[in-house]
């Protein structure tokens, strides 16, 4: 757990850019609506990344106050929205304009949710993530079938972008220290050994899980229940994670967790790269 005198340092300093980089958030606002009316757009000011990856966005463009995102500081806005209304959804927002904008993967059944936008810009690409939930057993056979179809689609994606940024929802915890009951929840989906198995092989094939590599403390999460006073409690699930490719592992510069922002059951990571 991070001692109470790192604290004040951390949550003071995440809105200062370290200079000749790229700050990058991602954040799941679990209804972006929702989150603005909980002071979503003030924080944004606040933290101040260049670019900022959304997921569960659960709202078409037209819904969502583009003007008042542009008023804080982001007149550059791209929105994935599911074809189910209210659900799903991604949405990446930039201080300054992308060299490219790509929707979807091409791969209807994932862009009919739609769980993946990418911007290029010159040096990287980022992308918002959303990978799916299995909360019943279609749903699983599902997130599955989405993560092996994915993983392929990344494989050929780092031939043509090598410096790729993967920021998202991935709805799995990686490892124990990354979930505060590993043991009762070692068959719940999003701790199951496969999807377990699957995220590692996935970083092992060219990725770096960017908070482990400054930080190797349990209790870090990015996810708590609604219930039992979870968060309050910090029983948590670490399920959010900027994952960037090996080729810029060098340029990562810090990586955090922000549990104090409260707009939403999960709270944003953060990840610098250097220009």
């Amino acid at each position: 757990m991070i001692s109470s005198f790192c604290i004040p340092f951390l949550f003071s300093t995440f809105g200062r850019k370290l200079e000749n980089t790229m700050k990058i958030i991602s954040y799941n606002v679990n209804g972006i609506r929702a989150a603005i009316t909980k002071g979503f757009l003030e924080w944004l000011q606040q933290a101040n990344p260049d670019v900022i990856c959304l997921q569960e966005i659960k709202a078409n463009e037209d819904q969502i106050p583009t003007e008042a995102i542009e008023a804080a500081g982001y007149p550059y806005q791209y929105y994935f929205s599911a074809q189910k209304k209210g659900y799903s959804g991604v949405a990446v927002l930039c201080k300054t304009e992308p060299n490219n904008i790509v929707f979807g993967t091409g791969i209807d059944h994932m862009d009919f949710e739609g769980r993946n936008l990418r911007v290029d810009f010159d040096g990287l690409s980022v992308m918002s993530l959303y990978l799916p939930s299995g909360t019943n057993i279609d749903r699983l056979d599902y997130k599955f079938q989405y993560m092996a179809e994915f993983h392929l689609y990344i494989d050929a994606l780092k031939n043509e972008i090598p410096n790729l940024v993967i920021c998202g929802d991935y709805n799995i915890c990686h490892e124990a220290i990354d979930i505060h009951d590993p043991i009762r929840n070692a068959r719940v989906s999003g701790f199951l050994p496969e999807e377990r198995a699957w995220l590692d092989g996935f970083m092992k094939n060219g990725f770096i899980d960017t908070f482990r590599l400054f930080n190797k403390e349990p209790h870090n999460y990015s996810w708590w229940s609604y219930r039992a006073n979870a968060r309050n409690n910090n029983k948590g699930w670490r399920i959010d994670y900027c994952l960037v490719s090996e080729p810029l592992k060098d340029k990562i510069q810090r990586a955090l967790i922000l549990p104090e922002a409260k707009h939403s059951d999960h709270c944003p990571v953060l990840v610098e790269i250097s220009n």
